[in-house]
């Protein structure tokens, strides 16, 4: 899954980014209650896990207004007081889930786990995009081309899903990093770049170049050059 953790304790955070990814999840993290409600609001992501104490706006009211702008994201938020007054409240703003700290992370990766368990039962049919002879399933999160499998890690089939959702479309360095890895576009770094060349030469093992570049430009999914 797409997840967003929103946590003011910068340890923590990494501390979760980290071990979620290890769990083949694609992580970001916000540190305050305005930057993780924004990221939310444009990031499309399927899990949020939302700490109530925030700095700039708490828990509560990001789970509230995330509900109110019509986001179906699962929310998971953690909290330091595990009374059963505060659960209520928190799942009565909106949250689905509500862990305390301190938690064991083996039980926060159980209820991610459950959560993707009915995230998938939400949505029986398996959604695809499909170019040409490229095909891919968004809820299995993988990828055939003609018969051939296509191998790709957690970013790469990010970037495979961007260029699928704006085919036969010029995307920006800026774009693809915004919508990809969700944060602003750093010009010293070609992290995209990178990207873009591992993706390329993955789906070429399978058939003709789909990703061409057009200099000063950016990146192309098409079927010519």
């Amino acid at each position: 899954m797409r997840i967003l953790v929103v946590d003011d304790e910068v340890k923590v955070g990494g501390f979760l980014k980290r071990g979620l990814e290890e769990e083949g999840h694609a992580v970001d993290l916000a540190h305050d209650g305005e930057e993780g409600l924004s990221r939310a609001l444009a990031g499309g992501y399927e899990l949020l896990i939302l700490d109530l104490m925030l700095p700039r706006r708490n828990g509560l009211e990001v789970c509230q207004a995330l509900r109110q702008a019509g986001s179906d994201a699962f929310i998971l938020m953690l909290s330091a007081r595990g009374e059963m007054a505060d659960r209520v409240v928190g799942l009565r703003h909106g949250a689905d889930d509500y862990l305390a700290k301190p938690f064991a992370f083996e039980e926060l990766i159980a209820r991610v786990d459950a959560a993707g368990r009915r995230i998938l039962q939400a949505r029986p049919t398996a959604p695809a995009l499909a170019y040409g002879d490229l095909r891919v399933d968004l809820v299995a999160r993988t990828v055939l081309r003609g018969d051939m499998p296509v191998s790709l890690t957690n970013r790469e089939f990010d970037l495979l899903v961007c260029f699928l959702r704006h085919p036969d479309r010029v995307l920006g360095r800026e774009q693809l990093a915004r919508e990809v890895w969700g944060m602003d576009f750093d010009p010293g770094t070609n992290v995209v770049d990178v990207y873009v060349t591992y993706l390329r030469k993955k789906l070429e093992k399978a058939g003709s170049r789909l990703i061409h570049t057009l200099r000063g430009e950016g990146y192309r999914l098409g079927a010519h050059e």
